[in-house]
């Protein structure tokens, strides 16, 4: 069975909703290196990506028109086999792109044969998979930075199994990479 891995970039305070704070690691002279290589590591564990409509369709919009991209995320997302959870999306205009209708069919794409899926933004549907007891790692890049307001990957009323620390990881940016797993 393929583990599902939910990946957010995350502020000190819990928020995933991507706004300036993101460009905190991406500020001028800071090396990036050392979280490129994460995020290769992590590539290389998985050939799927899981999103929902509003954050697949943001990707569509950015990441194929990508040409100068150093960090291998622009050629990892036009091969890998992009999951998007939707009702409503009937093309969706991007090579390797399977639709699923509700978070039930990802149960028989968990049983087939392959690696890592990895689910990230998508608040709604993150919220969705973890409710239903589908998230087998989070991976949180924890930013340090307060933002006080927005979206939250744990939700007040989300119940949350038990969850193991298997990795923490600082990053010259003052990122810091925590790793959860079921227990």
């Amino acid at each position: 069975m393929r583990d599902l891995i939910v990946t957010e970039n995350i502020t000190l305070d819990g928020v995933i909703e991507a706004a300036e704070w993101f460009n905190v690691a991406n500020a001028e002279g800071v090396d990036q290196s050392d979280i490129n290589e994460a995020l290769g590591a992590h590539m290389a564990s998985s050939d799927a990506v899981l999103l929902g409509r509003v954050s697949f369709e943001q990707m569509r919009g950015y990441w194929p028109k990508q040409s100068d991209d150093t960090t291998g995320v622009t050629d990892h997302l036009n091969k890998a086999t992009k999951y998007v959870v939707s009702s409503t999306l009937d093309d969706p205009e991007w090579e390797n792109t399977v639709i699923l209708r509700g978070i039930d069919e990802l149960r028989a794409v968990q049983d087939q044969p392959g690696k890592d899926i990895v689910a990230t933004g998508s608040i709604q549907l993150v919220h969705a998979l973890s409710a239903a007891d589908l998230v087998d790692e989070y991976r949180m890049f924890v930013y340090p930075v307060v933002r006080g307001a927005g979206k939250r990957l744990f939700a007040d009323a989300l119940e949350i199994p038990k969850l193991k620390l298997v990795e923490t990881r600082p990053f010259d940016s003052g990122v810091v990479l925590l790793r959860y797993r079921r227990s």
